[in-house]
């Protein structure tokens, strides 16, 4: 997926298949990530679409911290409101000691997806704190 800007320069924003749909708007996990990512306890993050109620899917964030860090997924709900779109805040927040990556260091989205799948098949998720 791309933009263009006032003076007619494409931007790549993200991968189609990555695109998240909150409520009928589109999400960028890019988007997300960089603002996230600016966070001086956060080291890597990553986004991804989960089934969500009735509105469509849910942003679910999964962050590495920089060691000794103590932000709590409330303290990074919180930051992430004031830095972005309502919208575009994530539900769930999990905090991982590492993030799947390709041989060139992309984070794996796609095994993301596949790891939260297998670990709340069946279960009823609670989002994070506000």
């Amino acid at each position: 997926m791309a933009t263009m800007d006032e003076r007619g320069y494409l931007r790549i924003v993200d991968r189609k298949k990555d695109i998240i749909i909150v409520s009928g708007f589109n999400v960028y996990p890019n988007e997300i990530e960089n603002v996230v990512t600016t966070h001086p306890d956060v080291r890597e993050a990553a986004v991804i679409g989960i089934s969500g109620d009735d509105s469509g899917e849910a942003v679910k964030l999964f962050v590495v911290l920089h060691e000794g860090a103590t932000i709590t997924p409330k303290q990074l709900r919180r930051w992430c409101k004031k830095n972005m779109t309502a919208y575009k805040v994530p539900t769930y927040v999990e905090f991982t000691d590492s993030l799947p990556k390709s041989n060139v260091g992309k984070v794996l989205r796609r095994e993301l997806r596949e790891q939260d799948e297998k670990n709340w098949a069946g279960k009823v998720r609670k989002p994070t704190g506000s």
